[in-house]
């Protein structure tokens, strides 16, 4: 490590040390049914929203917790798994977790690694920079993370804990917890979509943008890639650079999208309080925003534009597909496309049922659609399906008292996205999303012990000062 890099560690501990008041302890360890000590929150997920939050949660004196990740160390997150773009998207100088402390910033980082002139000559920030940028973070900070162990179930325990059902390489523990907080980013609470038309095709001709493919298998094959975003935008370009012979997008609308809303939001008047408005404000605005979907910008599709061989279809959403031995055909309003193989980027839908985690109790998470009937005009079912969140990130329940555990579960993930905008899967959002959720878990855990703190400051007896009381006659000497 070098000596810059060395020098900024001892920054973030003394700018931390800097910042560190209130300094007391004010939770107290609460017995699992397994005798030992449950965590305060378990953190499901060590990418970088979960990083954030364990980084909040412990600024906010709340130490006992615990970061999962199913991934193995430095292999959280899309970033070097489906990611497949060159470089974030994001401006270089947006901040997230760090949570606005200078030495923490990705800017700070990038200087100590490559110099000053490195940043200034800097355009957008390389992805497996931010990688390693968000794992020397999670390491500075001391965060506690456990890789290589995927969350099987969450459900109720004795005395208001919550029971984890945890994978791990040598078997399954159950870890106990007051507070389970879900950091799962893209997929969060749903499936990634494959279209109706394409489900009965071999699994060996379709995949998914966050599927593990090998591209170098699609050298020389005809390739159709389903969407027009981002994504699906950076799997074409791995795709044509990878040496196929053909590759066609297809776009469902008459147009492609190329307005980004996610730049028209990025201020904190939207970000900090979208959550604060009724519902059909809400409503309206992640409509509007989600209906638009995210635009993509020049690089990318310049990456695609640059081959002969890539077809842009607009106006072309698959209506049926036939397996040939010539290949798959897709048949759209604007003929058929003849291919070897079909990427889907279209996204993610909810389903609650297919997430183990969730199964328990995913007949009774509420959603948008069981608290909101917007006006006919502003109908989108697949919103609906979203889940509809309490004001800390908690789930509801569909039907009360069915099971009020789950107000102990908080989602920050891409399907937070109805009740708060953007969140779990946001990097122009973090500076405002993460302590919004931290200050809702330090709410939950101050209210539970409200008791105990009464009892405390009832007994608290501690005196500041000595008084000294000399002795005095009353009424002069005799």
């Amino acid at each position: 490590m070098s000596d810059v890099l060395t020098d900024l560690e001892a920054d973030v501990r003394a700018d931390l040390a800097r910042i560190a008041h209130p300094g007391a302890a004010w939770l107290e360890p609460k017995m699992g049914p397994d005798d030992k000590p449950a965590l305060d929150v378990l953190i499901v997920g060590a990418g970088q929203s979960g990083i954030a939050i364990g980084f909040g949660l412990m600024r906010s004196r709340v130490s006992n917790i615990l970061l999962l990740d199913k991934a193995e160390e430095g292999k959280e997150g899309p970033w070097l798994t489906y990611a497949r773009m060159p470089t974030l998207r994001s401006p270089k100088d947006y901040t997230g977790p760090d949570l606005d402390i200078p030495s923490l910033t990705y800017q700070s980082w990038h200087e100590a690694r490559f110099g000053k002139e490195s940043w200034q000559a800097l355009n957008l920030i390389l992805r497996e920079h931010w990688a390693d940028y968000l794992l020397w973070l999670r390491r500075t900070i001391g965060l506690p993370v456990r890789n290589g162990c995927e969350l099987l179930e969450i459900a109720p325990a004795s005395d208001g804990l919550l029971a984890a059902r945890v994978k791990r390489a040598d078997g399954v523990e159950t870890l106990y917890a007051r507070k389970v907080v879900l950091a799962t980013g893209q997929e969060g609470m749903g499936d990634w979509v494959i279209p109706e038309p394409l489900r009965d095709l071999p699994e060996s001709s379709v995949a998914t943008v966050a599927d593990d493919i090998d591209f170098e298998s699609l050298r020389g094959k005809r390739v159709a890639v389903i969407g027009a975003g981002a994504s699906a935008f950076d799997n074409a370009a791995t795709a044509l650079e990878a040496g196929a012979a053909e590759v066609h997008l297809l776009c469902r609308r008459a147009q492609i999208q190329v307005i980004q809303p996610y730049r028209w939001l990025t201020f904190r008047g939207f970000l900090r309080h979208l959550s604060d408005l009724d519902d059909a404000w809400r409503w309206r605005f992640m409509r509007k925003i989600l209906e638009m979907r995210e635009g993509f910008p020049q690089p990318t599709y310049d990456r695609c534009a640059r081959h002969a061989n890539f077809t842009l279809h607009e106006g072309a959403p698959i209506e049926s597909t036939r397996q040939t031995d010539g290949g798959v055909e897709l048949h759209t309003p604007r003929g058929t496309i003849t291919t070897d193989f079909v990427i889907c980027g279209t996204g993610i839908d909810m389903n609650f049922a297919g997430r183990g985690e969730l199964r328990r109790f995913a007949g009774n998470i509420a959603t948008w659609a069981d608290r909101y009937q917007p006006p006919a005009s502003e109908h989108n079912a697949r919103l609906g399906r979203f889940p509809y969140l309490d004001d800390d990130y908690a789930f509801t329940e569909r039907v009360p008292g069915e099971t009020p555990w789950i107000s102990d579960i908080h989602l920050f993930a891409i399907a937070s996205t109805m009740s708060f905008g953007p969140s779990g899967s946001s990097i122009n959002a973090m500076t405002t999303a993460v302590p919004k959720l931290v200050d809702g878990l330090t709410r939950g855990l101050f209210r539970a012990d409200v008791e105990r703190h009464w009892a405390s400051l009832s007994a608290y007896d501690v005196p500041q000062a000595v008084v000294a009381r000399p002795a005095r006659n009353i009424g002069g000497s005799r």
